[in-house]
């Protein structure tokens, strides 16, 4: 590609012309005659790789200072341009399908599991991005990031259009807003799940949180809000793409969730809209379904799909791996695994399955490590009082030491509110779990989800929790 095609939309003049054989941000990948771009990252800066990029054959360097490496080309923020760069590297598939971003810290998976399910009921081809998996209809890619690097990102956007999809839905995390790596991207339709503390190790406050999800409804033509969450008022401030709003109880929401009726598994509710009425027998559990279900009814009907065909699909939708999956267990017990690995997303899921439960609810969980500390204590406060028994066990530890998280989670527990056990290592943790269980008990296996591997200092261990499950029923079945 030429180098002004390539460089088109970025704003800066050059007088250089070069054919570039290919571009990239990771200097360990750069060969003969491409372009490197330097990113400032949390780990490292690209600027230092420069020379290395050289010597490995990039024929132009794009930076944001001097590098001594010529040619270069300096721009106010390299990562704009590598942005709008991979958009053009990849002949802007983006404008060629319709976007749907949904954004949020909890929920943001399901509901976009939600939409895509709703758009394929009526017809259409839809590609899928984000946390557990990355889709082009039925065909299912791997996922590394809960919104890709921009490289991975357009060239997802290119086999989409390539093999005849005509929406792709994608979650949108704060981590790619702050970092722009949707950039130049225009949706049709964004979500706005809920606001709940999470990632303060990066974005330091909630306020600077909130106002980096809203970057996302600056670059859609259309916003749906869920005003029962108290950031919304702030969210929806100075918008200038129409709003369309839901809720569970606030009857000035654009659709409402009424008559809402849980049951073991899903729940039933009225859609209620201005002029419209419609019964859903949601096949999902909990009031974090009937959210989930709301948002993506609403986004639906913001892309033009009709009510009653809305009514009519939402029976019908899947559960998503790692969301309040009930794994088979051939007792009278039940294993339930969640992904819930926020002080927001661990309470609901103990909320659904008090409700659910027809004996104990016991809670296995623990806190991912070099991450935010504050919410540990509030996580074992909310896990204590909504629980019959509670073991505290690692999650990821990465690179701190197991012991200390669990102890700051325990901060949160008061030694004579829940009767609990500390078991550090997580296998052994559920195994006990299985081999302790009592009739009618719903044992709940918090934080990982569709994760099937641990995360430690040494390096990164296989652990599907399934695996493990069936490992520790085998046990318990031979005795």
């Amino acid at each position: 590609m030429r180098l002004p095609q390539l460089m088109k939309g970025i704003g800066i003049p050059s007088e250089i012309d070069l054919d570039i054989k290919g571009i990239t941000s990771d200097s360990r990948r750069v060969a003969p005659g491409w372009a490197f771009v330097c990113i400032r990252g949390g780990m490292a800066d690209g600027h230092k790789f420069a020379a290395q990029a050289k010597n490995a054959g990039a024929s132009l360097i794009i930076a944001e200072e001097d590098t001594g490496c010529a040619p270069q080309i300096i721009v106010p923020s390299t990562r704009k341009a590598w942005s709008l760069m991979c958009a053009n590297w990849f002949n802007n598939p983006a404008k060629r399908l319709h976007l749907v971003g949904v954004t949020g810290t909890n929920g943001k998976t399901s509901t976009t599991y939600l939409i895509k399910a709703l758009l394929e009921s009526c017809g259409y081809k839809v590609g899928l991005i984000g946390t557990i998996q990355n889709m082009i209809g039925e065909r299912v890619l791997a996922a590394s990031h809960t919104t890709p690097d921009p490289y991975d990102l357009h060239s997802m956007f290119a086999l989409m259009l390539a093999e005849g999809c005509t929406y792709a839905v994608m979650e949108v995390s704060s981590h790619a807003l702050d970092q722009q790596r949707v950039l130049g991207l225009e949706f049709d339709s964004a979500v706005f799940t809920n606001l709940t503390q999470d990632h303060l190790d990066y974005h330091i406050t909630m306020q600077s949180y909130m106002e980096t999800k809203k970057k996302l409804f600056t670059q859609s033509r259309c916003a749906v809000i869920n005003i029962d969450d108290e950031w919304s008022k702030e969210l929806i401030k100075d918008l200038s793409c129409p709003v369309m709003t839901y809720s569970a109880y606030n009857d000035e929401a654009s659709y409402t969730a009424r008559n809402i009726r849980p049951r073991p598994d899903g729940v039933d509710f009225e859609l209620v809209g201005t002029g419209e009425i419609g019964r859903v027998r949601l096949p999902l559990p909990g009031m974090f379904s009937v959210y989930n279900a709301l948002a993506a009814a609403l986004c639906a009907l913001s892309l033009n799909m009709q009510f009653e065909h809305v009514i009519t699909a939402l029976p019908k939708v899947k559960g998503v791996k790692g969301r309040a999956e009930v794994v088979h267990t051939g007792h009278d017990f039940t294993v339930v695994i969640d992904y819930a690995h926020t002080p927001d997303g661990l309470e609901k899921i103990c909320k659904t399955m008090k409700e659910c439960s027809r004996g104990r609810l016991v809670t296995l969980f623990g806190c991912g490590g070099d991450r935010d500390r504050e919410k540990r204590p509030l996580m074992g406060k909310i896990a204590a009082s909504l629980s019959d028994f509670l073991i505290v066990t690692s999650d990821n530890p990465r690179s701190e030491n197991p012991q200390s998280i669990i102890d700051d989670i325990l901060k949160g527990i008061d030694k004579d509110s829940v009767p609990h056990i500390v078991i550090a290592n997580r296998i052994e943790a559920i195994h006990w779990a299985i081999k302790n269980a009592k009739p009618k008990d719903t044992i709940l296996l918090a934080g990982k989800g569709h994760e099937t591997y641990q995360i430690l200092a040494d390096g990164c261990i296989h652990l599907d929790e399934r695996e493990i499950v069936a490992d520790a029923l085998t046990k318990l079945n031979g005795e």
